[in-house]
């Protein structure tokens, strides 16, 4: 099946400043893809030119197969969904739904049907006859999401659509979305800044920096093996502990040591492959180090530790300890006997490790 999405080397310049570089990325009929990155990575610039709001300097955009990259917005069967929901605050729910098929000559009796079908989807029934200034930021936002669905697009572009929402109603909101892709089935390429939000609707995520691509995977690639220490440090709440490290071949092994200060150096056994540098970055997610006792298998090993700071969380406790001079999380229970100041023995489950480079910070394993 053929991508309904290409995207080939396309480039973005403002002027003498280059915002994308070589941006290389397709998806498949039906796919969710984030985009996702800090601010000022390109994201935003990016989905600007699948849109057509912002003229590519080079590349091309392929949507269901056709070349669009120099097709006027109106003609490249998308629909998209802004930050700001850009609705006509002089205009019914319903009139701001049906507003775009009007404009484009759909007859009365379908521009009926498809309000109706949608605002079942969406649960607003009960809005049509309301003007957005009546609505809560929850509402307007199905509002602006029932007008790009009435188009039947080839593809939904979402630009940072929780942004202005609060914590709760941005949980909501994203199980609806979720569930909305899931019904659907559609093709949809959402950006976002937020990696929980990535990490939680995405079948496929692209991390971007610096108008670069950093990776391109599942979240649970981008997750448990992150390409470099950008995409480790950005992906994951509390983000992987990065952790440098000396190698040190033993035999035909390799063990780990990492320096602590006012303590003997930790020494990991058997943690290692072979072949990895001297200085390497040990990467490991908070819930990899635990309290002894709780992980088990051969690549698990158990190291004495001086407990810096006791952080509680409801269902999980998050302990800090210094080791390689960075302050390193393990994720514990909630009813860990962990006090500030004591020590207390912690489980290293290397067989999640990952191994970075510290000159280049591309992942090694």
């Amino acid at each position: 099946m053929a991508p309904i999405l290409e995207i080939r080397n396309v480039t973005k310049n403002f002027g003498t400043t280059e915002i994308l570089k070589g941006i290389n990325v397709a998806i498949e009929p039906g796919e969710f893809l984030v985009l996702v990155g800090p601010s000022g990575c390109g994201k935003s610039t990016l989905l600007n030119c699948i849109a057509g709001l912002e003229e590519t300097s080079g590349g091309e955009i392929l949507i269901g197969g056709r070349d669009m990259t120099h097709v006027s917005p109106k003609d490249r069967n998308i629909a998209m969904v802004f930050q700001s929901y850009a609705l006509y605050p002089t205009m019914s729910v319903a009139k701001n739904i049906t507003f775009g098929m009007k404009v484009r000559g759909v007859d009365p009796a379908t521009q009926e049907r498809k309000l109706k079908e949608v605002a079942a989807q969406l649960q607003i029934e009960h809005l049509l006859n309301r003007r957005p200034a009546q609505l809560s930021g929850g509402q307007r936002q199905r509002v602006a999401m029932g007008r790009a669905l009435v188009r039947d697009p080839a593809l939904f572009l979402f630009d940072e659509p929780l942004s202005n929402l609060d914590a709760k109603l941005r949980v909501e909101m994203r199980s609806e979305i979720k569930k909305l892709h899931a019904r659907l089935g559609t093709s949809m390429v959402y950006v976002t800044h937020d990696q929980i939000e990535a990490m939680t609707l995405a079948s496929k995520i692209v991390v971007m920096k610096g108008g670069v691509i950093q990776q391109i995977g599942t979240p649970s690639e981008i997750y448990n093996r992150p390409a470099n220490v950008f995409v480790a440090d950005f992906m994951g709440s509390p983000a992987m502990n990065l952790i440098p490290a000396k190698a040190r071949a033993n035999g035909g092994e390799t063990r780990l040591e990492i320096a602590r200060a006012g303590e003997p150096p930790l020494v990991l056994d058997h943690a290692a492959p072979a072949g990895l540098p001297e200085d390497v970055i040990l990467g490991l997610r908070p819930e990899d180090i635990a309290e002894a006792g709780f992980r088990s298998g051969q690549q698990v090993q158990t190291v004495d530790c001086r407990i810096d700071m006791v952080e509680p969380a409801g269902a999980d406790t998050f302990v800090v300890s210094e080791m390689g001079g960075k302050q390193v999380t393990a994720r514990l229970h909630a009813e860990t006997r962990a006090r500030a100041g004591e020590h207390l023995p912690l489980s290293f489950d290397l067989g999640k490790a990952s191994f970075f480079d510290p000159a280049s910070g591309d992942r090694l394993n």
